[in-house]
């Protein structure tokens, strides 16, 4: 059932972070990105210790957010790959496995992003 509240991004963006960080993932970046992108407002980057742990909180990431009303746009990569995106619009959850996150290094190609919320 989807509750039907009036969220704003950051909201959910907020949501997000807080559910990953009950799901045990680590380093969890809540970046506003608006004044530097025009394609989104707020990257959510977490980090994993597994390839299953990436699935699963990628999955239960989106069942969450879609009973608080958001809405999908967009999925990108597999578990397997060690980089998962959710595409929510004005919120873009990046979730990385083991070594990726450092790779892809996206808090250095966003760097003129504001840091909202870092839980380690």
């Amino acid at each position: 059932m989807v509750e039907k509240t009036a969220l704003q991004p950051l909201d959910y963006a907020h949501i997000a972070v807080n559910f990953a960080s009950d799901k045990l993932a680590s380093d969890v970046l809540l970046l506003d990105i608006s004044k530097v992108s025009d394609f989104c407002d707020y990257f959510v980057i977490i980090s994993t210790d597994s390839a299953r742990q990436l699935g699963g909180l990628a999955e239960d990431l989106e069942h969450e957010l879609e009973r608080k009303g958001s809405q999908r746009h967009h999925r990108e990569g597999t578990p397997q790959s060690g980089w998962m995106l959710l595409d929510f619009g004005d919120v873009v959850i990046h979730i990385f496995g083991p070594g990726m996150r450092d790779f892809y290094d996206l808090e250095s190609v966003w760097n003129g992003g504001t840091e909202i919320v870092r839980l380690q």
